[in-house]
């Protein structure tokens, strides 16, 4: 389990990556959980081109989309799971070589996930390249999703992991003096409470 300190407002599902590539420990995970914010489709995509499974908990399962690969597939007994939204192969294709650009600029510690994220997604009208690794995530998703309703045993490690995550959160907080709140508004200090914490909570 890892702690990062984000801005107030900020949305949490950009800054899951960050911890593992920030990671030089001698161990090297390979899969993240988190909670259902984390199954945003850029998220996903970036995820996958970093060797990264993504495995949130899932829930709102009537507001995920699932996506074809192609307008002729046709799957027994689990049609009606999917829309009718077709993967677009050409854009994912077209911009592959700046997003393994990107990724390559992350492993190598130049940039972070989350700068990335923040930046594509504030100009997500004008910028293929954030539609290019949405149009990715959207297929690690799908698949991702399909393994999830198809593995009891995954289901089960998803959600005890989700569980031993909360379960910490919960006690970070009762070992947190001041009913959990940061009282000092300089962010060097913020950043020492954060980890300061986590630091006496996993003693």
């Amino acid at each position: 389990m890892f702690s990062h300190f984000i801005p107030c407002g900020a949305w949490e599902a950009i800054y899951i990556l960050d911890g593992l590539t920030k990671n030089q420990s001698d161990i090297q995970p390979d899969i993240l959980h988190g909670d259902t914010q984390a199954q945003s489709a850029p998220v996903y995509g970036l995820a996958f081109l970093l060797g990264i499974k993504l495995m949130p908990r899932v829930r709102n399962w009537k507001d995920l989309k699932w996506f074809k690969a192609s307008p002729y597939e046709i799957y027994q007994h689990i049609e009606a799971l999917f829309s009718k939204d077709i993967i677009d192969w050409e854009l994912i294709s077209c911009h592959l070589p700046d997003m393994l650009q990107v990724a390559q600029s992350i492993r190598a510690g130049r940039l972070s996930p989350s700068t990335i994220l923040r930046k594509l997604g504030t100009a997500s009208r004008k910028n293929k390249l954030y539609f290019a690794f949405r149009e990715l995530g959207r297929v690690i998703r799908t698949l991702f999703l399909l393994e999830y309703i198809g593995d009891e045993e995954l289901r089960r490690i998803i959600h005890a992991a989700q569980n031993k995550c909360e379960g910490f959160n919960q006690f970070t907080q009762w070992v947190h003096f001041g009913a959990d709140k940061i009282t000092d508004n300089v962010r060097d200090e913020q950043l020492k409470v954060i980890k300061y914490n986590h630091l006496v909570a996993n003693l």
